[in-house]
């Protein structure tokens, strides 16, 4: 069961606790068994299991899979990695040039700077400071 080491004035106990049953531990001392008396019961150990739920299923049983809508719009700037947006450099009718910082991503614990793609108009902000998303999503469409 367990295995324990003492020293005790010098001298060096092994002790191994072999089982014990409500008030009675049956160990060995330096390989001689012993059955020891205990005081109380031992405490029972109770063991929680947390199972996750389960994923949710469509009515065939195959689970159900949820995809960011890919968007084609010209000029979508997207997102190179998952993470979550911390900082929206631009609005709506802002005049934008290729290179020019737009956006912060933190991903894995790394800040990127999300640049636009192109010269021209912020048309529209599709993310907010706060926002989780994943690679590939659309974050700004410039016009």
């Amino acid at each position: 069961m367990k295995s324990f080491k003492y020293t005790i004035n010098g001298n060096v106990y092994k002790v191994h606790v072999n089982s014990v049953v409500d008030d009675i531990a049956e160990v060995e001392v330096n390989g001689t068994p012993f059955q020891v008396k205990m005081e109380k019961p031992a405490k029972k150990q109770l063991v929680t299991l947390k199972r996750p739920a389960q994923a949710p299923t469509t009515a065939s049983g195959d689970p159900v899979i949820s995809r960011p809508a890919q968007s084609n719009a010209p000029g979508a700037v997207k997102s190179p990695l998952p993470g979550v947006i911390l900082e929206v450099c631009c609005k709506v009718g802002d005049t934008v040039k290729r290179g020019q910082k737009i956006a912060v991503l933190e991903a894995m614990k790394m800040e990127n700077v999300i640049n636009a793609t192109q010269d021209g108009k912020i048309v529209e902000i599709k993310v907010n400071k706060g926002d989780s998303v994943l690679e590939g999503a659309d974050l700004f469409v410039i016009g």
